[in-house]
């Protein structure tokens, strides 16, 4: 009796080949259901979300030392001899202008002595005070370069400062309306009599003393003093 050939078996290999694909597919199938509900992601994103932003420190704050100035060209601190720029406008808003030189109308110069009487071996110390009566701010040099001290007796001129005077210099400062400044160091006046051609000589004429009446006169910035202030020796 014919029948039908019989099956020819597989070598084992084969069986082996087909049972790791059946694990391996399982285990994708498994992996892939597990990912569906677990969904590890979203830890993940949650926290990434919740991470602050971050921040920046803070550039640190520079500081411009104050301008430093010698005692004989200067007067006092109340004047700013540099002007602070105004601060930049809103932008609706107008640029103050600039600061005008002062006018003499504005201006009241006013000489200064320390004493009103010397006695004799004190010098007297001589000093200017301006006052700015303008309703504006205004600019003016108060550099040695613009300072003028005289002193007389009657129509005698004794003594000026600007005979003898050494490396003149400006300085230009911003006088606000009403506001006074005065010398910030006093010119001492060594009693005797000055000129452009004695400026080394050690023998000059002393003013006289017991009880002579002389007078100051100050100019600052091309402004003279209205008045003279008058001063004993002795």
């Amino acid at each position: 009796m014919s029948g039908a050939p019989p099956r020819k078996r597989h070598p084992p290999a084969v069986y082996r080949r087909r049972r790791i694909v059946l694990i391996v597919a399982l285990v994708a199938v498994i992996a892939l259901v597990w990912l569906l509900i677990a969904q590890p992601w979203r830890g993940a994103a949650a926290e990434t979300s919740s991470m602050p932003a971050p921040t920046s420190s803070p550039a640190p704050a520079v500081t411009t030392p104050a301008p430093t100035t010698t005692p004989e060209s200067t007067m006092d601190a109340a004047a700013s001899a540099t002007p602070t720029p105004p601060a930049s406008p809103e932008p609706e808003s107008t640029a103050t202008p600039a600061a005008k030189p002062c006018v003499a109308r504005d201006i009241a110069v006013e000489p200064v002595s320390d004493q009103d009487t010397y006695a004799e071996g004190q010098n007297p110390q001589l000093s200017i005070t301006l006052t700015n009566n303008g309703a504006a701010d205004c600019t003016l040099n108060v550099g040695t370069s613009a300072q003028a001290f005289t002193i007389a007796s009657g129509s005698d001129v004794w003594w000026r400062s600007t005979d003898c005077q050494s490396e003149p210099s400006d300085m230009v400062v911003l006088l606000a309306a009403g506001q006074s400044v005065s010398s910030a160091t006093p010119l001492v006046w060594d009693r005797t009599r000055s000129s452009v051609g004695s400026c080394e000589d050690e023998g000059r004429q002393s003013a006289p003393g017991g009880g002579a009446s002389y007078h100051l006169s100050v100019e600052i910035g091309g402004i003279p003093s209205t008045q003279s202030k008058q001063i004993l020796l002795y």
